[in-house]
């Protein structure tokens, strides 16, 4: 699903009125026909309903609503604002017209010229917030920043249409979110909004969903694929069934370079990750020590002792490896460093994409200089910490993301910035959302089997671009599966990797 922005809806929207030979109206009903079925899940018709317009098509979307609900049995109290009286879109003013004709509401045009005093809604109250849209491109003035306060303490439950009053759509920067109208519901017009996926405007947001109108299909494929949320339709054409006849030879070789003495339980979670993920041979190298730990919990894969028992010195580069993932669990020691650091520029010598992750991240942030020789479209695999540590401290997730376009770019790489909406960001500018998982993941050991996943279909024939993103949704899903089963509370990242091969027989529909 395409994540657009204000000015390419606006085009999508042009090209729906001309190609359905339809008028904005028809739009606005549209709208307003979707968010009345919505609000009517949750809220009865005898309960308090409030509807908040602004003077644009967003308050035309919010007056349709109340009209249509009206004739439904409900009873809206409707605010329109139309400071100075004439600021109303020919949208807005049609729909105050047909408003005004219906029976059953109370409504109340705010333009100024006489003193309006807001009252703050009951908790029991369900608000219909209209005010601005997404075409809002500054701080919504002082006077609507105070209604959202009071509504935002009122704890009403608030149905934001398209977008929060006050939240822009894309880039917020350091505004103030307490200024802006707190939806307990965000039905988003077709697309999500690009906002929508950064952790700071969560409160702002709450649940989002899009709501379909029947924007022109073809307006809609043709539009740029910059900012995409992920859904299985994407994923499922990146993974065609096996031939009949075929070997494990057909599938390639990953290779993981994990574990030190006290942490080989990531070189098994890795290993695990790697398994489910359809590739043919895995291969574990690590330090002696793991030797009986990775034969006995992950017998499928092959081990490859190092000459040291405790920690690695030495990561022996070889082509015969389809793909190969480093960093799990291998500790930070300056012997470990340096054959990291070796071992990163054989790889680069040979063209061969790594994908990078947990103390090989770790290392990095110490010896920056390594940035210099990763191969190019390695993948790296930070949540936000190792991200900051490497890139810098950042102070919003919007400002870590920006910083992250530009690193994928100053140095070739693909970066899974893990989070609630793993975002995987391309050298090309390109951003990716994963629409999957769930807080139950939130455990240990789970970024060691999605570095191991991503591996494993590389090694399968994937490109690095295209398993980066594929691998976090599969790996978000099998979480989703994981916490069916166990429980929020419950889910280890044992859990994750065993539900891999489940997640993506539902992909393919299987």
């Amino acid at each position: 699903m395409k994540i657009l922005s204000n000015e390419e809806i606006q085009q999508i929207e042009q090209r729906t009125l001309e190609a359905q030979n339809i008028t904005e109206l028809d739009l606005v009903e549209r709208v307003a026909s979707a968010v009345a079925e919505e609000v009517k899940m949750v809220c009865r018709p005898d309960g308090l309903l409030i509807v908040l317009a602004g003077w644009g098509n967003n308050g035309a979307d919010a007056l349709e609503s109340a009209r249509l609900l009206a004739l439904d049995g409900y009873k809206p109290v409707v605010y329109l604002f139309n400071i100075g009286g004439q600021r109303l879109s020919p949208s807005c003013d049609a729909m105050r017209l047909r408003l005004a004709e219906t029976p059953a509401v109370t409504f109340y045009e705010v333009t100024g010229a006489e003193s309006f005093k807001w009252v703050e809604p009951p908790s029991s109250a369900t608000v219909i917030d209209g005010l601005f849209g997404r075409g809002l491109n500054r701080t919504m003035p002082r006077s609507f920043q105070l209604i959202a306060h009071s509504v935002n303490q009122s704890g009403a439950y608030v149905i934001s249409i398209d977008i929060p009053s006050g939240l822009m759509s894309e880039w917020n920067g350091a505004s103030v979110r307490n200024d802006m109208m707190h939806a307990s519901l965000t039905l988003s017009v077709e697309f999500p909004k690009l906002a929508f996926m950064l952790a700071e405007n969560a409160e702002v947001v709450g649940k989002w969903k899009t709501i379909r109108i029947g924007f022109d299909t073809a307006a809609i494929k043709e539009a740029p694929f910059t900012f995409t949320y992920v859904d299985r339709g994407i994923v499922s054409r990146m993974l065609p069934r096996r031939k009949e006849f075929s070997s494990k030879a057909d599938y390639g070789h990953a290779l993981l370079i994990a574990g030190s003495r006290g942490m080989m339980g990531a070189a098994v979670l890795a290993a695990r990750g790697a398994l489910r993920s359809g590739a043919g041979k895995v291969s574990v190298i690590s330090c002696a020590d793991g030797c009986d730990i990775v034969q006995s919990a992950a017998p499928c894969a092959m081990f490859v002792p190092t000459k040291k028992n405790d920690c690695m010195t030495e990561m022996p580069f070889s082509n015969k490896y389809d793909a190969v993932g480093v960093g799990c669990g291998i500790g930070t020691a300056e012997e470990t460093a340096n054959a990291f650091e070796k071992f990163v520029k054989s790889a680069q010598a040979a063209g061969r994409r790594l994908v990078i992750d947990a103390d090989a991240l770790n290392i990095i942030a110490t010896r920056p200089l390594i940035l210099n020789f990763l191969p190019a479209l390695s993948v790296i695999t930070p949540h936000a910490g190792e991200f900051d540590r490497i890139f810098g401290e950042s102070s919003s997730d919007e400002e870590r993301l920006r910083k992250a376009i530009k690193c994928a770019e100053d140095y070739m790489v693909v970066i899974v910035l893990k989070g609630r909406y793993t975002t995987v960001i391309r050298p090309d500018g390109q951003l990716m959302f994963n629409s999957t998982g769930t807080p139950a993941m939130a455990t240990a050991g789970a970024g060691d089997v999605l570095t191991g996943l991503i591996t494993g279909l590389m090694a399968t024939g994937m490109r690095s671009e295209l398993a980066a993103f594929v691998g976090p949704y599969i790996h978000g899903l099998a979480g989703q599966i994981a916490e069916q089963r166990n429980g929020q509370y419950g889910v280890t990242a044992n859990d994750i990797a065993d539900n891999i091969g489940v997640a993506i027989k539902q992909i393919m529909g299987d």
